[in-house]
């Protein structure tokens, strides 16, 4: 059993910043990515960034410059600090690991997401 737990998610007015967290717990041997997405109603759920193992990040372009995803290991937790938020950035974020649970099963996991308002 594997848990996802995001926070950190609330309302801002445009222009402001906000740090969302999340920590991955249970039956894991390694988290081999972890990533932050969005989904607005009636869209699809798209990626905001991710980081793997190495180090490797990747961003949707339009937050480029704007948003920053870091990883604690030692605490199986991912952040991703937003600046200067949009209100068309009005959404429900959600964290996701994809996780090696050992006994060569790896799989992917979602938190119940956390929502953020940007205000104009």
């Amino acid at each position: 059993q594997v848990q996802v737990v995001e926070s950190g998610g609330g309302s801002v007015q445009a222009g402001g910043s906000l740090t969302l967290s999340c920590v991955v717990s249970g039956s894991i041997f390694s988290i081999v990515a972890m990533g932050w997405y969005r989904q607005a109603p009636g869209n699809e759920r798209e990626l905001v960034a991710r980081i793997n193992s190495g180090g490797g990040i990747e961003y949707a372009d339009d937050v480029k410059g704007r948003f920053t995803i870091s990883r604690e290991n030692a605490k199986n937790t991912v952040y991703l600090q937003m600046k200067s938020l949009k209100p068309e950035e009005s959404d429900v974020y959600y964290c996701n690991a994809y996780v090696y649970t050992g006994i060569g099963v790896w799989d992917s996991y979602w938190g119940q997401g956390t929502q953020v308002t940007v205000s104009s």
